[in-house]
């Protein structure tokens, strides 16, 4: 059997809070089980989520580059 993890195992290894594992559980961001009034995350599950934010900063293009001609982008008069 996979092993199951609790929000603040699986914070931990991400650098966040468990609250924010909540949030990302309940909004369907991360997959989880719920047992009882309990989040579970499988370890498969994390592991593909941080190989999709992974691929998702990878693919992002490149910042817009600052506007020439002062600040703002306005130019000087």
């Amino acid at each position: 059997m996979e092993g199951l993890l609790t929000p603040k195992e699986a914070a931990k290894i991400m650098a966040v809070t468990s609250r924010t594992i909540k949030e990302w559980l309940r909004r369907g961001e991360l997959t989880g089980v719920k047992i009882k009034n309990m989040w579970r995350v499988r370890e498969s599950d994390l592991e593909r989520f941080i190989q999709k934010g992974s691929e998702k900063s990878s693919n992002a293009s490149s910042p817009p580059p600052f506007p020439r001609g002062g600040e703002g982008g306005k130019n000087p008069s």
